[in-house]
């Protein structure tokens, strides 16, 4: 089976996509030791899975200080998703933010390996934003360099079946100039709804769906109107209510507080019209503003968070609570990554024992061993 080099893997999100399109890890490395634990203990589940033990590397720190590296030809692939913040229109979009420079860092251990391809993962604003054009015009060339034909596409996880609509740019290389790629076309035709992705979780606070958020929903003094009562700032904090019906909004990586998005626990259970839906036409009518919400206001928990990033149900996250929302967040849905994983592998030719169900759960065990 083709082989792949995880760099910047965080939880594992980009590299369960692959796992389950029939690509075998053989390295993987990030900074971050919570999101590695939560990384070594998923794949011990997979590998249980799957009755064969990866020959798999895990390295945590720093990719430019760790001592040891994924050798020359150790894999036909190498993928990853630098560090996004100095890019991200949610930050300060800083050039010369030092997190900037990993994309720099990711074509270096491209070069190192020498893979027959490589996939590179980042926000939109470094594709499409024109202070970045530039960078990704050095980013390309420096593939080019190495010797990589480049494809770059911005492609949004909604399209994939996905509960989502987070948009991440792919940059793909060939060191077969005479490759020509195509990025994945959607998987599926109606996108699914948040009330649908999180309805296949136990019931809040039960086993599986209890690492729940302390933050509480109040009232904005002086709420802010838009068209739509899912935008706008009914809320204090800047947690907004999804509509359940749809993809959810890109999750941050800042959740765990107020931040965290929110969710009507009786449209969960029963389709009923949601609360805000009420509340915003109210307002926009000149009604009063509440002083109080009702109980069926809150937050999502952990787990309802992995689940609208399409990780499987049974990842046994490690670390504090916030440290579990923020790896999370920083993730690339594994269901869009294994989009992408498919459309490499017909690209290439390449054969795979290929394990979709894995997307869904990773074994009927894996929940006891959460924590």
């Amino acid at each position: 089976m083709p082989r792949f080099v995880s760099l910047y893997t965080g939880a594992g999100g980009l590299d369960l996509g692959f796992i389950a399109a029939g690509f075998t890890p053989v390295f993987a490395n990030d900074i971050n030791a919570d999101a590695m634990e939560t990384y070594a203990a998923t794949m011990d589940m997979i590998s249980q899975r799957a009755g064969v033990p990866f020959d798999h590397e895990i390295v945590t720190g720093d990719i430019r200080q760790v001592e040891h590296l994924p050798e020359k030809s150790c894999a036909e692939l190498v993928i990853g998703g630098p560090p996004c913040q100095g890019f991200s229109v949610a930050g300060k979009m800083d050039p010369n933010d030092p997190r900037s420079r990993h994309v720099f860092d990711f074509l270096a251990m491209v070069e190192r390996v020498e893979p027959q391809a490589f996939v590179m993962e980042n926000v939109k604003a470094l594709a499409r934003n024109k202070r970045w054009a530039g960078t990704i015009a050095d980013i390309r060339s420096q593939a080019e360099k190495i010797g990589y034909k480049t494809y770059l596409e911005v492609l949004n996880s909604a399209d994939y079946g996905v509960p989502q609509t987070r948009e991440r740019m792919f940059l793909v290389g060939f060191r077969d100039s005479g490759v020509e790629y195509e990025y994945p076309a959607p998987s599926v035709q109606e996108h699914v709804g948040v009330a649908q992705a999180l309805r296949s979780l136990p019931a809040m606070g039960q086993p599986g769906n209890d690492q729940t958020c302390k933050a509480k929903v109040t009232a904005a003094k002086e709420p802010i109107l838009r068209q739509s009562p899912f935008a706008g700032m009914l809320f204090n904090g800047q947690g907004r209510p999804m509509d359940m019906n749809r993809p959810a909004p890109t999750l941050p990586a800042s959740m765990g507080g107020n931040r965290t998005p929110i969710v009507d626990q009786e449209t969960l259970e029963t389709g009923a019209k949601q609360w805000v839906e009420t509340y915003h036409d109210s307002l926009m009518g000149g009604g009063e503003v509440v002083t109080t919400i009702p109980s069926r206001l809150r937050r999502i928990t952990v787990q309802e968070a992995a689940a609208i990033q399409s990780f499987p149900k049974d990842v046994p996250w490690h670390g504090s609570q916030s440290s579990r929302y923020r790896q999370i967040g920083n993730a690339v849905p594994p269901k869009m990554s294994y989009a992408v994983a498919l459309s490499i592998l017909n690209t290439l030719g390449w054969n795979a024992m290929r394990d979709p169900e894995l997307l869904d759960a990773i074994s009927a065990k894996a929940s006891k061993a959460a924590s």
